[in-house]
Protein backbone atom coordinates (compact mmCIF):
# COMPACT_ATOMS: atom_id res chain seq x y z
CA UNK A 1 0.00 0.00 0.00
CA UNK A 2 1.16 3.24 -0.32
CA UNK A 3 1.68 6.03 1.79
CA UNK A 4 -0.15 9.49 0.76
CA UNK A 5 1.73 13.06 0.85
CA UNK A 6 -0.38 16.03 1.02
CA UNK A 7 0.05 19.08 -0.67
CA UNK A 8 -0.37 22.24 1.27
CA UNK A 9 -4.22 22.66 0.65
CA UNK A 10 -5.36 19.00 1.91
CA UNK A 11 -2.72 19.82 5.09
CA UNK A 12 -5.41 22.46 5.51
CA UNK A 13 -8.45 20.38 5.37
CA UNK A 14 -6.93 18.00 7.81
CA UNK A 15 -6.10 20.81 10.21
CA UNK A 16 -9.64 22.06 10.10
CA UNK A 17 -10.81 18.11 10.83
CA UNK A 18 -8.39 18.36 13.48
CA UNK A 19 -9.06 21.29 15.12
CA UNK A 20 -12.58 19.88 15.35
CA UNK A 21 -11.46 16.62 16.86
CA UNK A 22 -9.43 18.65 19.29
CA UNK A 23 -12.31 20.99 20.11
CA UNK A 24 -14.51 17.97 21.25
CA UNK A 25 -12.04 16.90 23.88
CA UNK A 26 -11.33 20.17 25.23
CA UNK A 27 -15.43 20.23 25.77
CA UNK A 28 -15.18 16.66 27.39
CA UNK A 29 -12.84 18.10 29.79
CA UNK A 30 -14.98 20.86 31.22
CA UNK A 31 -17.95 18.36 32.26
CA UNK A 32 -15.75 15.31 32.63
CA UNK A 33 -16.17 14.37 36.17
CA UNK A 34 -17.27 11.52 38.86
CA UNK A 35 -20.59 10.33 38.26
CA UNK A 36 -21.14 11.10 34.52
CA UNK A 37 -20.99 8.16 32.19
CA UNK A 38 -19.82 7.24 29.20
CA UNK A 39 -22.57 7.31 27.32
CA UNK A 40 -23.29 10.89 28.54
CA UNK A 41 -19.67 12.01 27.17
CA UNK A 42 -20.71 10.18 23.54
CA UNK A 43 -23.75 11.67 23.37
CA UNK A 44 -22.19 15.50 24.25
CA UNK A 45 -19.76 14.71 21.36
CA UNK A 46 -22.00 13.79 18.57
CA UNK A 47 -23.66 16.76 19.70
CA UNK A 48 -20.84 18.89 19.13
CA UNK A 49 -19.78 17.41 16.12
CA UNK A 50 -23.20 17.61 13.96
CA UNK A 51 -23.21 21.48 14.98
CA UNK A 52 -19.54 21.74 12.91
CA UNK A 53 -21.75 20.17 10.28
CA UNK A 54 -19.15 17.29 10.05
CA UNK A 55 -19.58 13.34 11.47
CA UNK A 56 -18.18 11.24 13.96
CA UNK A 57 -15.47 8.90 12.22
CA UNK A 58 -15.86 6.07 14.59
CA UNK A 59 -19.44 5.32 13.94
CA UNK A 60 -20.23 2.77 12.19
CA UNK A 61 -16.47 1.66 11.17
CA UNK A 62 -16.24 -1.90 11.14
CA UNK A 63 -19.83 -1.86 13.05
CA UNK A 64 -18.98 0.58 15.91
CA UNK A 65 -21.82 1.57 17.89
CA UNK A 66 -20.26 5.10 19.38
CA UNK A 67 -18.57 8.12 18.42
CA UNK A 68 -16.06 8.36 21.37
CA UNK A 69 -13.96 4.87 22.07
CA UNK A 70 -13.82 5.36 26.45
CA UNK A 71 -11.09 3.25 27.85
CA UNK A 72 -11.35 3.03 31.64
CA UNK A 73 -8.47 1.67 33.64
CA UNK A 74 -7.54 -1.34 32.71
CA UNK A 75 -9.21 -0.85 29.20
CA UNK A 76 -5.95 -0.43 26.37
CA UNK A 77 -8.29 0.95 23.93
CA UNK A 78 -11.73 0.77 21.90
CA UNK A 79 -14.22 0.80 25.13
CA UNK A 80 -17.36 1.27 23.87
CA UNK A 81 -19.58 4.42 26.12
CA UNK A 82 -22.24 3.17 27.75
CA UNK A 83 -25.08 3.96 30.40
CA UNK A 84 -23.69 2.12 32.73
CA UNK A 85 -20.12 2.87 32.99
CA UNK A 86 -20.32 5.71 35.60
CA UNK A 87 -17.01 7.09 36.11
CA UNK A 88 -15.55 6.86 39.89
CA UNK A 89 -13.05 8.72 41.78
CA UNK A 90 -9.52 7.39 41.24
CA UNK A 91 -10.74 6.25 37.72
CA UNK A 92 -8.43 6.80 34.45
CA UNK A 93 -10.17 7.07 31.28
CA UNK A 94 -9.14 7.19 27.79
CA UNK A 95 -11.52 9.08 25.68
CA UNK A 96 -10.36 8.75 21.74
CA UNK A 97 -12.41 10.48 19.15
CA UNK A 98 -12.47 10.97 15.08
CA UNK A 99 -13.78 13.17 12.94
CA UNK A 100 -14.82 13.42 9.36
CA UNK A 101 -15.17 17.10 7.68
CA UNK A 102 -15.38 18.01 4.14
CA UNK A 103 -13.76 14.68 3.03
CA UNK A 104 -10.65 14.43 5.20
CA UNK A 105 -10.59 12.60 8.90
CA UNK A 106 -9.02 14.02 12.77
CA UNK A 107 -8.00 11.64 15.45
CA UNK A 108 -6.74 12.85 18.38
CA UNK A 109 -6.86 11.18 22.05
CA UNK A 110 -6.33 12.23 25.54
CA UNK A 111 -6.05 10.41 29.50
CA UNK A 112 -8.25 12.27 31.95
CA UNK A 113 -8.11 11.91 35.60
CA UNK A 114 -11.05 11.18 37.70
CA UNK A 115 -10.95 12.75 40.85
CA UNK A 116 -8.42 11.91 42.99
CA UNK A 117 -5.71 9.36 41.26
CA UNK A 118 -3.46 7.04 42.60
CA UNK A 119 0.38 8.26 42.11
CA UNK A 120 1.05 4.98 39.84
CA UNK A 121 -1.77 6.56 37.95
CA UNK A 122 -0.95 9.57 38.25
CA UNK A 123 2.78 8.45 36.54
CA UNK A 124 1.51 6.56 33.88
CA UNK A 125 -0.74 9.51 32.88
CA UNK A 126 2.60 11.78 32.79
CA UNK A 127 4.80 9.38 31.39
CA UNK A 128 2.46 8.26 28.46
CA UNK A 129 1.47 11.96 27.43
CA UNK A 130 5.78 12.86 27.21
CA UNK A 131 6.57 9.89 25.51
CA UNK A 132 3.95 11.17 22.77
CA UNK A 133 5.74 14.21 22.26
CA UNK A 134 9.65 12.36 22.33
CA UNK A 135 7.82 10.25 19.34
CA UNK A 136 6.72 13.42 18.06
CA UNK A 137 10.21 14.80 18.20
CA UNK A 138 11.33 11.90 15.68
CA UNK A 139 9.50 12.84 13.47
CA UNK A 140 11.51 14.60 11.10
CA UNK A 141 12.26 14.43 7.42
CA UNK A 142 15.19 11.58 6.71
CA UNK A 143 14.21 9.66 10.13
CA UNK A 144 12.83 6.58 9.82
CA UNK A 145 8.60 5.96 11.39
CA UNK A 146 10.82 3.25 13.41
CA UNK A 147 12.89 6.07 14.81
CA UNK A 148 9.64 7.58 15.91
CA UNK A 149 8.53 4.03 17.76
CA UNK A 150 11.87 3.02 19.38
CA UNK A 151 11.90 6.64 20.97
CA UNK A 152 7.85 6.16 22.73
CA UNK A 153 9.54 3.18 23.77
CA UNK A 154 12.86 4.40 24.99
CA UNK A 155 11.24 6.83 27.08
CA UNK A 156 8.41 4.85 28.81
CA UNK A 157 10.80 1.70 29.45
CA UNK A 158 12.78 3.82 31.81
CA UNK A 159 9.37 4.10 34.20
CA UNK A 160 9.41 0.55 34.39
CA UNK A 161 6.23 0.59 31.70
CA UNK A 162 5.59 -0.76 28.53
CA UNK A 163 3.91 0.00 25.10
CA UNK A 164 1.42 -2.29 24.05
CA UNK A 165 2.66 -4.08 20.80
CA UNK A 166 -0.83 -4.72 19.11
CA UNK A 167 -2.04 -1.97 18.53
CA UNK A 168 0.04 0.96 16.81
CA UNK A 169 -0.35 4.40 14.93
CA UNK A 170 -1.20 5.16 11.56
CA UNK A 171 -1.03 7.55 8.44
CA UNK A 172 -4.76 9.60 8.30
CA UNK A 173 -6.30 11.97 5.55
CA UNK A 174 -8.56 10.73 3.24
CA UNK A 175 -9.31 7.62 5.21
CA UNK A 176 -8.97 7.02 8.99
CA UNK A 177 -6.37 4.32 8.54
CA UNK A 178 -4.06 4.76 6.01
CA UNK A 179 -0.26 3.81 5.70
CA UNK A 180 1.80 3.34 7.51
CA UNK A 181 1.34 1.65 10.35
CA UNK A 182 3.46 3.17 13.53
CA UNK A 183 4.20 0.84 16.33
CA UNK A 184 5.21 1.94 19.90
CA UNK A 185 8.23 0.38 19.90
CA UNK A 186 10.95 -1.73 18.27
CA UNK A 187 14.60 -1.20 16.80
CA UNK A 188 15.33 2.65 15.69
CA UNK A 189 16.21 3.07 11.62
CA UNK A 190 13.50 0.77 10.56
CA UNK A 191 10.44 1.17 8.18
CA UNK A 192 9.48 3.81 5.72
CA UNK A 193 11.29 7.42 5.27
CA UNK A 194 9.78 10.32 6.87
CA UNK A 195 9.00 12.58 4.23
CA UNK A 196 7.29 15.94 3.57
CA UNK A 197 3.41 15.70 3.40
CA UNK A 198 3.17 12.85 5.69
CA UNK A 199 0.26 13.35 7.70
CA UNK A 200 0.46 10.82 10.74
CA UNK A 201 -1.60 9.77 14.13
CA UNK A 202 1.08 8.92 16.54
CA UNK A 203 -0.89 7.22 19.51
CA UNK A 204 1.23 5.58 22.55
CA UNK A 205 -0.81 3.05 24.60
CA UNK A 206 1.08 2.02 27.71
CA UNK A 207 0.42 -0.34 30.36
CA UNK A 208 1.94 -0.48 33.93
CA UNK A 209 2.55 -4.05 33.52
CA UNK A 210 2.55 -6.42 30.66
CA UNK A 211 2.34 -5.09 27.18
CA UNK A 212 -0.19 -8.09 26.19
CA UNK A 213 -3.57 -7.62 25.32
CA UNK A 214 -6.95 -9.22 25.42
CA UNK A 215 -10.07 -8.74 23.02
CA UNK A 216 -13.07 -8.68 24.70
CA UNK A 217 -14.81 -11.64 22.71
CA UNK A 218 -18.55 -10.75 23.44
CA UNK A 219 -18.52 -7.17 22.02
CA UNK A 220 -15.12 -7.58 20.08
CA UNK A 221 -14.14 -4.28 20.44
CA UNK A 222 -12.80 -3.55 23.94
CA UNK A 223 -8.97 -4.15 24.56
CA UNK A 224 -7.81 -5.06 28.25
CA UNK A 225 -4.43 -5.05 29.46
CA UNK A 226 -4.13 -9.19 29.83
CA UNK A 227 -3.12 -8.57 33.54
CA UNK A 228 -6.17 -6.11 33.98
CA UNK A 229 -3.37 -3.42 35.18
CA UNK A 230 -4.00 0.33 34.49
CA UNK A 231 -3.08 1.81 30.95
CA UNK A 232 -3.01 5.19 29.26
CA UNK A 233 -3.60 6.59 25.88
CA UNK A 234 -2.55 9.61 24.24
CA UNK A 235 -2.98 10.82 20.26
CA UNK A 236 -1.64 13.69 18.40
CA UNK A 237 -1.89 13.48 14.30
CA UNK A 238 0.54 15.35 12.92
CA UNK A 239 1.77 16.25 9.38
CA UNK A 240 5.05 16.95 8.30
CA UNK A 241 5.64 20.68 6.88
CA UNK A 242 8.93 22.24 6.36
CA UNK A 243 10.87 19.07 7.67
CA UNK A 244 9.27 18.66 11.06
CA UNK A 245 5.91 17.35 12.43
CA UNK A 246 3.49 20.29 12.82
CA UNK A 247 0.66 19.39 15.64
CA UNK A 248 -3.02 19.46 14.27
CA UNK A 249 -4.78 18.02 17.26
CA UNK A 250 -3.88 20.73 19.64
CA UNK A 251 -6.06 21.66 22.18
CA UNK A 252 -6.82 24.66 24.60
CA UNK A 253 -6.11 22.11 27.78
CA UNK A 254 -3.48 20.02 25.72
CA UNK A 255 -0.24 21.41 23.75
Amino acid sequence: MAIFLYNDEEIGRIRESCALAAHVLDEIDRIIDVGVTTYELDRFARDIIAKHRARPAFLGYKGFTAALCTSINEVVVHGIPSKSARLKSGDIVGIDVGVFLDGYYGDTARSFAIGAISKEARQLMDVTRASLYAGIDRCVVGNRISDVSHAIEAYVVQYGFLPVREFVGHGIGRSLHEEPPIPNHGKPGRGPRIKNGMVLAIEPMINVGTYLVDVDQKDGWTVYTKDRKLSAHFEHTVAVVNGRAEILTKGNNFS
